[in-house]
């Protein structure tokens, strides 16, 4: 049977009743929005993340990741010149104005990409990364490997994020590729931090990077923005405070200044109004569970972790735990088996989410001797013959 102890475990992990972290009257401008924190994994924050929309320039971050796994396997240096083909020469709006006489470097490549935005720039290292050297191949390969990364709301058509019929990205897509560009290539990442590039003095009015964060001094390094007329203003920024980092991407601003303005204001949101608190202890019994012909009755249960979590500074009460088993555990039993599961639950219904943690024995327990194999049948054998024992009331 399934045995749940809630009510020993109210008496013996108070810590865990906190408050949930919930977005609680927390609103924002952007189209849709994703705010994720690195060292807990909680999302702090979502609005219409799971739909696909036009990334604009933030999906050159998916060229970036790709080119950075290239540089990891060996197949790419840094100092590796490549071609400038025609196609890529060929685009317009933000450019690193190559042509088709340049052999950029990788990593001139890399910061024009991060830095001015360069269209072109894109388009060179997904040729060199496409099977079959075109931004279309490129493109099937890319959208591949999104979903590899569990990113299921991306179909890519381009390297730049040109405006295509069907070039799309969640917002938590954009989340899950920034958080691996960050905890991946944290040497790549430290080029999101630069401010200026100019390839060959070509385009000295668009040297700056666009990021409207790194300016601040509120610890943002990184990572990309994006604009067109169908998909807005946005942006996929990260930000530090302490040992902190937060990640957020927003789209669907009507300017560049309400988006300069919404991404401050989510980073000292989710940076300041959440604190880190360790609700659960490893190797801390929480519950007992009954045993069956052992040489004692019940056994201590213990998660095999600690658990943090991220709680916001004020707000209500909202999280909830329970061990759960199926028992009675047949003896013998040792220390460390996992008997069981602690389930910690943040919110309620759909927002509801839920961390397991292995609940293992916190001692050992003998098989019982004779005395205690034949007390348990004889036990049996009455309940088969005149059921069990009659409850006694108290009065």
């Amino acid at each position: 049977m399934i045995l749940t102890a809630v009510a020993m475990l109210a008496a013996a992990c108070l810590v865990l009743i906190a408050p949930v972290v919930r977005a609680q009257g927390f609103e924002t401008e952007a189209t849709a929005a994703y705010v994720i924190d690195h060292g807990t994994g909680q999302v702090l924050f979502s609005h219409n993340a799971e739909v696909p929309l036009p990334p604009a320039s933030m999906s050159k971050l998916m060229p970036l990741l790709m080119t950075f796994e290239a540089i990891e396997e060996g197949r790419l240096t840094l100092e590796t010149r490549l071609p400038v083909s025609a196609h890529a020469m060929s685009f317009g709006g933000s450019t690193m104005f190559l042509n088709t006489t340049d052999r950029p470097t990788v990593e001139e490549l890399i910061r024009g990409v991060i830095i001015v935005s360069g269209n072109d720039a894109s388009v060179v290292l997904a040729e060199a990364l496409s099977p079959d050297g075109t931004e279309a191949g490129w493109a099937r390969i890319a959208t591949a490997r999104a979903r590899e990364l569990g990113m299921t709301q991306t179909t890519l058509m381009n390297a730049s994020g040109w405006p295509a019929a069907g070039h799309v990205m969640s917002m938590r897509d954009l989340g899950i590729l920034a958080e691996r560009i960050i905890t991946e290539h944290p040497e790549m990442y430290a080029y999101f931090a630069e401010t200026e590039f100019d390839y060959e003095n070509r385009s000295p009015a668009n040297r700056f990077n666009r990021n409207p964060l790194l300016a601040l001094g509120i610890g943002a390094d990184g990572l990309k923005t994006g604009h067109t007329s169908e998909a807005g203003y946005g942006l996929v920024g990260s930000a530090t405070q302490g040992n902190r980092r937060v990640t957020f991407v927003i789209t669907g601003l009507a300017s560049g200044e309400a988006r300069a303005r919404e991404a401050e204001r989510i980073v000292t949101w989710g940076l300041r109004q959440f604190v880190e608190r360790q609700v659960v202890t490893g190797g801390t019994e929480l519950a007992r569970a009954p045993v069956f012909l052992g040489a004692a009755t019940d056994v201590g249960l213990a998660p095999a972790e600690d658990l943090t979590l991220l709680l916001p500074a004020t707000g209500a009460p909202g999280l909830t735990a329970e061990v759960t088993y199926t028992g009675p555990f047949m003896a013998p039993i040792a220390t460390g088996d996992q008997l069981g599961e602690l389930v910690v639950r943040m919110g309620a219904g759909v927002d509801a989410v839920e961390h397991r943690i292995p609940m293992l024995a916190t001692e050992d327990v003998a098989q019982g001797g004779i005395g205690t194999r034949l007390g348990a049948a004889t036990r049996d054998v009455l309940h088969r013959l005149i059921g069990p024992p009659p409850t006694l009331v108290g009065g």
